[in-house]
């Protein structure tokens, strides 16, 4: 009996030292892949496409912009929990479609710096992939780091800057963007009928089209003045969101 026990606490203490690995972590809060789950996104947009163009249809007749969009760009809003949904054709400018609310996203304003500061990152991102099997219903992964973050890492000798950072179904995130399951499944048929190659994602600690700046009190790197006023030069570009 003392030797199944101690074998039976070997493996919890093997266990609660693998999850407690930044790795590990990250990997709970990116949407890993469902287990036994093998759909492809074309299956997901037979099961969710007609019911995710009905929820997007009125945002885009109200916009008069025509579905699906030849251009979209989404809008991170740290201070608001907010993510905005800007769509357009053409050269045109991308105009206000629908708001999501964010419920879950970790971290404080500023940066991401390294894996496990459980960080949402700012800046001016591309969506790399769809998951249509990740553990948090449906996710789209978001291109952290990218070459502006390499950058500053490399002036400052950081490394391991983390990654898998995704806007994704589920209420619950370390580090990414949880905006529930219906909200992960219009983004996710959107994402999709745009073509990722048009989409883009600008994540910003404020609006800063609202005339907000980030707190003297944020703990943030010099360089940030730098991008922050890359992410205004870009938020400028977008129409102010109606509060619908």
């Amino acid at each position: 009996m003392r030797t199944r026990l101690l074998f039976v606490f070997g493996l919890l203490a093997i266990a609660l030292a693998l999850v407690s690995r930044p790795q590990f972590r990250a990997a709970a809060s990116a949407g890993w892949q469902r287990i036994g789950t093998h759909a492809t996104v074309e299956d997901r947009l037979r099961q969710y496409g007609e019911t995710a163009y009905a929820r997007w249809r009125p945002h885009f007749e109200r916009a008069k912009v025509a579905y699906p969009p030849t251009r979209v760009v989404l809008v991170g809003i740290k201070d608001t929990d907010e993510l905005l949904v800007y769509a357009g054709g053409g050269d045109a400018t991308p105009q206000f479609i629908r708001r999501f609310r964010v419920l879950a996203a970790s971290g404080e304003l500023g940066p991401k710096l390294r894996e496990g500061d459980r960080q949402v990152p700012e800046g001016i991102y591309a969506i790399e992939s769809l998951n249509p099997n990740s553990s948090f219903h449906l996710s789209l992964r978001i291109g952290y780091p990218n070459a502006f973050d390499h950058e500053q890492a490399a002036k400052e000798g950081r490394t391991n800057l983390g990654g898998d950072i995704m806007i994704h179904g589920s209420a619950v995130s370390i580090g990414c963007l949880a905006i529930g399951d219906e909200a992960a499944e219009d983004l996710f048929v959107l994402a999709a009928d745009t073509g990722l190659k048009d989409i883009s994602v600008i994540l910003s600690p404020v609006d800063f089209r609202r005339g907000k700046t980030v707190p003297a009190t944020v703990k943030r790197p010099s360089w940030t003045d730098t991008l922050y006023t890359e992410i205004r030069a870009r938020l400028q570009e977008l129409p102010l969101a109606e509060h619908q």
